[in-house]
């Protein structure tokens, strides 16, 4: 089993297993011409992008978005999200990088704020599944923080000690929730946020899901 077989890593599911970047922006884009707003690149998404959400609609436009057209830009995100994540595929080398962890004798799960109805069958078309020993999806309106959503996952995985446990993501907010709980975290460039925003939470920034897993070993020592 090894000295790391009680190491626990909590995966992000967006922009971290998921590479879904370009469904993102669409849906974004999408979501900012309802309310006349110009569309933004990936990289201006990456250095304005916060959570909650509305902060993040805050930064474009100037003020907070009224309740109507929080409404108007959720349901339009979600709309176009769902027509385009079927062109989207998991990170490269996500699955050789799960099915390595597991067979260590280590436990993972996810903790993602997409919708669990949708998060749950995405997960399972993807055959990697087996590979976690829990997975938790958004339940609730969205838009709010993951810290909340991380206490009742891992208050439900009576075997994983929050000491032992490395919360892999590509948001700052990830390691915020991370840090509620009693866990650490390692923050992945590849998704939503810059390098330079990942750097600010104080935590291990890293440009490949490998090397995540090696913090994640390291971490949980």
């Amino acid at each position: 089993m090894g000295k790391n077989a009680g190491a626990h890593i909590v995966w992000d599911w967006n922009g971290t297993l998921f590479h879904d970047n370009d469904a993102i922006i669409g849906a974004t884009n999408a979501a900012f011409a309802e309310l006349g707003l110009a569309p933004i690149t990936i990289e201006q998404y990456r250095t304005l992008y916060c959570v909650p959400v509305p902060k993040f609609y805050e930064r474009l436009l100037g003020r907070l978005p009224t309740d109507a057209e929080w409404e108007v830009m959720d349901v339009t995100f979600h709309r176009y999200y769902s027509e385009h994540r079927g062109r989207c595929a998991l990170t490269e080398g996500a699955t050789e990088l799960l099915a390595g962890w597991r067979s260590a004798g280590r436990s993972q799960s996810i903790l993602s704020m997409y919708g669990h109805e949708d998060l749950v069958p995405l997960v399972r078309g993807f055959g990697i599944e087996a590979h976690f020993i829990r997975v938790d999806g958004r339940t609730g309106p969205s838009g709010g923080s993951k810290a909340e959503h991380m206490v009742r996952h891992l208050a439900s995985l009576a075997t994983v000690d929050p000491a032992r446990t490395v919360v892999i993501g590509d948001a700052a907010d990830d390691a915020v929730a991370a840090l509620h709980v009693g866990a650490r975290a390692v923050l992945y460039t590849g998704g939503s946020h810059s390098r330079a925003s990942l750097e600010e939470a104080g935590v291990p920034v890293v440009d490949t899901l490998a090397e995540a897993v090696v913090e994640a070993e390291r971490l949980a020592a």
